[in-house]
């Protein structure tokens, strides 16, 4: 007879969470949760949070401010452990629920593991319409909840307390599963969370994963190594599946023994040393101008780890050459066969050694290794123009390349750069010298506002060895800041430069460089705008407990950094930055542009757009 044990549905969930374990990246073995942040509400405080509480030590709680914010976190740190732990994010039924939507986009997006447990309405209805709930006339068993269904890898909603002894099973191995790797979520009805049942012994036995490495089909890895020998004039495009197969080394030698350059996507930043031997830059819309022109001479690509956005492939306009090969190596077959792609279905550690054995001594030219090398001094040349101490801007003002290069030229070991979404993806990810292998996260998967102070959180508490540095814009900072307060409160340090230039800034680029006039971007231009009040962030970042001043000028900066990481908690350094200055070199991107207008400069845009999806692959 099978041994059982009686308990409520949300002990035996909290139980199981705490009983499972995985491989570390040094091979030591941790909970796979590494806690929970939690906002308690009438869905989930009388019986999941208790439970918690009763396991406060195994599986400790965290609070947040924004049920939004702490599941933001949780992509940060499930990034930063590099899909080793997960992090639990727990609302109540209702708007605490739909909160964390959107940061489930970011972790489904980023194909990063994130589980999300929400309270939910009751499964015998006899209570309906409960607080917060939202009725559907037509059909009875919706619920808000159903919206994570668009923006989770599993999803599921538990009607009986016995459904949990495969439910949980499948949604762990979703996230750990390196293709389908992204959000599990998990419905949890009121009276099902606190109703009994006999559950198994055997379902809390203490189980280890590990990150599965599946190896290419033989064919495939024929065929693609035939390809590369056939390559005058081979890249290697480096995206995020690289730092999550734990591949780096492997890349490294395969590229100096090929001697084919390697360009990086924003999540594939940190794969090698900015100053490694086969590093050509960063590619794509935010990319600069040496990966960019390596990839329009390529003839084959070796995609490894990538999803090939179109902020990589420049709306897939970068590979110029009409007869270019695209080898994706992923784990993913759906991102492997994108835009008729020679698919590599494996492991990027596993694969990249298998690929070079078969290999052999084959080596691209030294004229290719030339041209990138000339390529990237081009670039660096830029860079370190622009990113030095004397502003270049027409204000006068610093500028966001300046802001990148101070940081950078002050960074060490520990110093780990965080960013997200409006100018700053395409300033680090040029101005950024990777001197550390993964050092550097962007969340562009996305391209979530207000990911930075919350992911910072995250990563802060992922890497507590860590100096985590946010790059924050003035509009990111605005849309979600809180969690400032919650690194304060949990001790877990991180520093915010706040770069404050009046309002979205860099879409007010996008809007006027496509023909139309500057509107309700930057706070100036908007004429319903009676009271333009500066913000003052320092004193709003001191007001939730955190060290702050605001600086002036870049040597003003880098003494306020020198102060920041001497702090004993989070330090925000807020400046002013010029609102129009930014790092040239992307590639082309496609957005929509009226065909029919009466202003000539958009009728000019349009006609560039059009021009420039000639080199676009189809």
């Amino acid at each position: 007879m099978t041994e059982t044990v009686r308990m409520t549905t949300a002990e035996a969930m909290v139980k199981y969470l705490i009983a499972q374990k995985s491989v570390q990246i040094d091979g030591s073995v941790a909970p796979l949760f590494g806690g929970v942040y939690g906002i308690f509400g009438h869905g989930n405080v009388t019986s999941l949070g208790h439970f918690l509480e009763r396991n406060k030590e195994a599986l400790p709680t965290y609070r947040g401010q924004a049920e939004e914010g702490m599941a933001l976190a949780g992509v940060a740190y499930a990034k930063a452990t590099r899909r080793r732990q997960i992090m639990i994010a727990t609302s109540s039924v209702g708007p605490g629920a739909t909160n964390m939507v959107t940061a489930a986009g970011v972790a489904h997006s980023n194909r990063l593991p994130l589980l999300l447990i929400s309270g939910d309405t009751f499964t015998s209805r006899l209570p309906d319409p409960v607080l917060q709930q939202v009725e559907h006339f037509g059909d009875p068993t919706q619920t808000v909840n159903d919206s994570f269904r668009a923006v989770s890898r599993y999803w599921d909603r538990i009607v009986r307390p016995a459904q949990l002894t495969s439910s949980l099973p499948h949604a762990i191995q979703t996230m750990l599963d390196p293709a389908d790797c992204g959000p599990a979520f998990i419905g949890l009805p009121q009276d099902i969370a606190a109703e009994a049942w006999d559950f198994p012994v055997s379902f809390f036995t203490e189980t280890v994963h590990d990150i599965a490495r599946p190896r290419p089909d033989v064919r495939q890895l024929d065929e693609a190594i035939k390809v590369l020998r056939s390559a005058e004039k081979p890249l290697i495009v480096a995206g995020g599946g690289v730092h999550y197969s734990l591949a780096e080394p492997e890349l490294a030698a395969f590229a100096a023994a090929h001697n084919i350059p390697v360009v990086e996507t924003v999540a594939g930043k940190a794969c090698l040393e900015w100053d490694h031997e086969m590093y050509g830059g960063p590619i794509g819309v935010t990319g600069g101008t040496s990966a960019n022109a390596l990839a329009g001479e390529a003839d084959v690509v070796l995609a490894v780890g990538t999803r090939l956005l179109d902020f990589t492939t420049g709306s897939w306009t970068v590979f110029k050459n009409e007869s270019v090969k695209i080898i994706a190596l992923n784990t993913a077959r759906f991102d492997a066969t994108k835009r008729q792609s020679l698919p590599l279905v494996g492991d990027a550690k596993a694969t990249l050694v298998e690929l070079g054995a078969g290999l052999g001594d084959y080596r691209a030219s030294d004229d290719w290794s030339t041209t990138m090398a000339t390529e990237v001094a081009q670039h660096n040349a830029y860079i370190d123009k622009i990113a030095a101490k004397e502003s270049t801007s027409d204000s006068g003002l610093p500028t966001y390349a300046q802001v990148v290069g101070a940081i950078d030229r002050l960074a060490d070991e520990k110093t780990f750069a965080l960013a997200a979404a409006g100018g700053f993806p395409g300033e680090v990810n040029n101005g950024w010298r990777a001197k550390q292998l993964n050092s550097f996260d962007c969340e562009y998967g996305y391209s979530c506002m207000g990911y930075e102070t919350s992911g910072g959180w995250g990563a802060a508490m992922a890497m507590p060895d860590k100096d985590v540095v946010v790059f924050c814009g003035d509009g990111s900072y605005m849309m979600l800041n809180s969690d400032i307060y919650s690194s304060v409160l949990h001790g877990h340090k991180m520093i915010v430069i706040v770069c404050d230039n009046g309002g979205f800034a860099v879409i007010n680029r996008l809007q006027t460089g496509m023909g139309g006039e500057p509107y309700n971007n930057l706070i100036k231009d908007n004429p319903t705008v009676v009271n333009p009040v500066a913000v003052d962030f320092a004193k709003h970042a001191e007001a939730m407990g955190a060290l702050s001043e605001t600086v002036e000028t870049i040597d003003d900066l880098e003494a306020a950094f020198g102060r920041a990481r001497a702090a004993d908690r989070t330090y925000v350094i807020s400046l002013v930055t010029d609102a129009y200055s930014w790092t040239e070199g992307g590639s082309y991107w496609e957005v929509g542009i009226p065909e029919v207008s009466e202003f000539d400069s958009v009728l000019e845009a349009r006609a560039r757009i059009d021009e420039g999806k000639v080199d676009q692959r189809r």
